[in-house]
């Protein structure tokens, strides 16, 4: 019981060694993405939460606010696959 006990003991530090690692690869971690050749722009953090917005006012048109939900949408999209993208290997789930 000693030795198999002490080997798991080891094991389960090592991966909370590993994980404290990805925590600290992911809180560094800040992704962009677009829509509209730029119009909007989304910054999400490692972890995923957002962290700004920002739109041009050239894709601002009171008639179209349809148009600029769906710009926002695809820019969070981009913004989504590369934290995807960019993630520590098998993290890659946890983002869509």
């Amino acid at each position: 019981m000693g030795s198999g006990f002490a080997r798991k003991k080891k094991e389960a530090k090592m991966m909370q060694e590993q994980f404290s690692k990805i925590q600290g690869q992911l809180t560094n971690l800040e992704v962009v993405g677009s829509a509209g050749s730029g119009l909007v722009t989304i910054t999400l953090t490692g972890e995923g939460n957002l962290k700004s917005i920002k739109i041009k006012p050239d894709c601002v048109d009171k008639e179209d606010v349809e148009g600029l939900e769906m710009l926002i949408k695809a820019a969070h999209a981009d913004a989504q696959k590369k934290l995807k993208d960019q993630s520590p290997p098998g993290l890659s789930g946890l983002f869509g």
